[in-house]
């Protein structure tokens, strides 16, 4: 999947100031290189047993960072102790001076965290601070962002599937197990949550774990062949249970190169369709491309495909030979061929009406080399050169994996 949930926007609007979100995480990293600081966040990282008003996520345990992200939105919190309630007043002093550090949009950053998703990021990345203190890149104590390869189950049969996806196995998780789950990632504060597969919207389970996962604050993202959400019904039901962000894949801007990666007639036809109905719903949305030989030559293509289809992003990613792309090594690209088609991508993005992003980590060699120094590019997330990208850039580090990524596989 493409971005951090929390990121957020990093420009305000209009006035050049950069976005609250990440001034504050920039600011607090700034901060807390005080003793003082950091010893109070520590005292904030404690779970708490307080209840937020008014919303409909339940959560039952939280650290008391996130009660008090929860009071500078505006939410009303019950049920706290006196000096737990003190405490959170301290760390709301301590998050407006971190925005005012960098100059950001503070109004905008009481906005953002009206989301409790956004509320789980600040409080994991804050908590991360608060244990190990500022480490480049940011250690955090749990993964930011889980893919849970949801099933083995698929329609399609993708020349390049790392999980072989075909049937399910014997042994994935059943719908008491995945429930489960869904408890362990909430306590262990996970802020965001891919489903992906095989095709996990196929699967009857689907529908019922993303809305275990919403009414717990999560952010819940879902990466898709299209085939169900071509139906605009389907859609439909799965964002009113609570998926906030579509990734579809879509390999190709011509129907029978995509349709011949995947298997089967009319995959293309449906993934364009799948992600038309998200643009027109207005769900945030990305094209997702894995790069090979067979597209390589139509980038420009399929990212003037993206724009003309409306969607937010492009989201590219490197081919990888496990599973069923073992077979299929031939599909992958050459050292001078990435490098080339990088350097495209970063030349794009500076005139692109859509956000492009590359899950390659060495494109921000690449950006920081045809920038001159300037531009930093945070893996999977925006390439900018303003000081906030830069102190963003050494929380997140190059791969993530194992760090702030993590993997569920079926079973």
């Amino acid at each position: 999947m493409s971005e951090p949930p929390i990121v957020g926007r990093l420009e305000g609007e209009g006035d050049g100031r950069p976005g609250g979100t990440p001034s504050l995480l920039a600011g607090a990293r700034i901060l807390l290189s005080s003793p003082v600081a950091r010893r109070l966040l520590r005292l904030a990282a404690r779970l708490e047993r307080c209840r937020v008003t008014g919303e409909s996520v339940d959560v039952e345990e939280a650290p008391l960072i996130y009660y008090a992200l929860s009071m500078l939105a505006g939410r009303r919190v019950e049920g706290c102790s006196l000096h737990a309630r003190f405490t959170a007043a301290l760390v709301n002093s301590m998050v407006r001076f971190s925005v005012k550090l960098l100059h950001g949009d503070m109004g905008e950053a009481r906005e953002a965290l009206r989301d409790p998703a956004v509320r789980r990021g600040i409080a994991l990345v804050l908590r991360g601070l608060a244990l190990y203190g500022a480490t480049v890149p940011q250690r955090l104590p749990a993964p930011f962002l889980v893919v849970w390869n949801f099933t083995n189950m698929c329609n399609l049969r993708c020349l390049h599937c790392y999980q072989r996806a075909d049937k399910p196995t014997p042994d994935e998780l059943s719908l008491e197990e995945k429930l489960d789950l869904v408890k362990q990632l909430d306590e262990a504060g996970i802020a965001a949550v891919a489903l992906s597969g095989g095709e996990p919207t196929i699967h009857p389970h689907f529908l019922r774990i993303v809305r275990a996962l919403a009414r717990r604050g999560i952010y819940v993202a879902v990466a898709t062949n299209g085939w169900m959400f071509a139906d605009r019904k389907r859609l439909e039901e799965a964002v009113a249970a609570g998926v906030r962000y579509v990734e579809v894949s879509l390999d190709s801007a011509r129907p029978e190169v995509h349709d011949r990666f995947r298997g089967v007639p009319g995959a293309w036809r449906r993934a364009v369709q799948a992600l038309r109905n998200a643009v027109e719903l207005g769900v945030s949305s990305g094209l997702a491309v894995t790069l090979t030989r067979l597209n390589v030559d139509e980038i420009d293509d399929i990212i003037d495909l993206a724009e003309e289809l409306g969607v937010q992003r492009v989201v590219v990613f490197n081919f990888v030979p496990v599973g069923r792309g073992e077979e299929n090594s031939w599909l992958d690209l050459s050292p001078e061929e990435r490098e080339k088609v990088l350097h495209r991508l970063y030349q794009r993005h500076r005139r692109s009406r859509v956000e492009i992003y590359s899950t390659a980590p060495y494109y921000a060699r690449v950006a920081l080399q045809l920038s001159s120094g300037r531009e930093v590019a945070p893996t999977h997330f925006y390439v900018g050169e303003h000081r906030v990208v830069r102190a963003l850039a050494e929380y997140i580090g190059g791969c993530g994996a194992g760090r702030i990524y993590a993997a569920v596989e079926p079973n």
